[in-house]
């Protein structure tokens, strides 16, 4: 026979195995708030009368959040109904290894300095400090290739982006040259 004050830890119990078995509802959680997000920046967006053609500016941000909700909808109804994502076959994680805290740190800090480089260094500069940093994070030494390759991969990014797609990079100091 159950006391009254062992319920509510039975409950609590019940409760917690409950969400331990339907952790992938934390997945749905974010698909739908990402996706309300979205939706709600597309459809508050100000566009300006000239910008608008047949596909305008608001139209893949509006695909996008209604593909995420129902992503999110179609994903909860699984997991309700016993569904579970299933480990893979080929995964290489060692769990009994620590994190590796060095290079994410590392990575996180370069990419802040990249971004705060960006405005004075401009993209060019910013983006290949980036990549370079990135490679060396990641354990590449290769001081006579890599910081080529970077600067390389950063000048093809800014003229794609800024010349042939249009979307204004600042060049920094080399924006007279490029």
């Amino acid at each position: 026979m159950t006391t009254p004050t062992e319920l509510p830890v039975e409950a609590a119990a019940g409760r917690r195995s409950w969400l331990r078995e339907h952790s992938e509802l934390g997945v749905c959680a974010l698909l739908l708030a990402l996706g309300a997000l979205v939706l709600t920046d597309a459809l508050t967006m100000n566009v300006d009368i000239t910008q608008r053609g047949p596909v305008g500016p608001k139209t893949v941000p509006i695909v996008v959040g209604a593909g995420l909700l129902v992503i999110a909808a179609l994903l909860a109804v699984d997991v309700l109904r016993g569904g579970r994502g299933e480990a893979e076959g080929g995964e290489d994680v060692d769990l009994s290894e620590p994190a590796d805290w060095r290079t994410v740190l590392l990575l996180s800090g370069i990419f802040l300095g990249a971004a705060a480089l960006i405005e004075p260094a401009g993209f060019p500069v910013a983006g290949a400090l980036l990549f370079w940093g990135a490679a060396f994070a990641l354990g590449s030494r290769r001081v006579d290739r890599d910081p080529l390759i970077a600067a390389v991969l950063s000048l093809i990014t800014y003229v794609v982006f800024d010349k042939l797609l249009g979307v204004p990079l600042p060049g920094g100091p080399l924006m007279g040259v490029l």
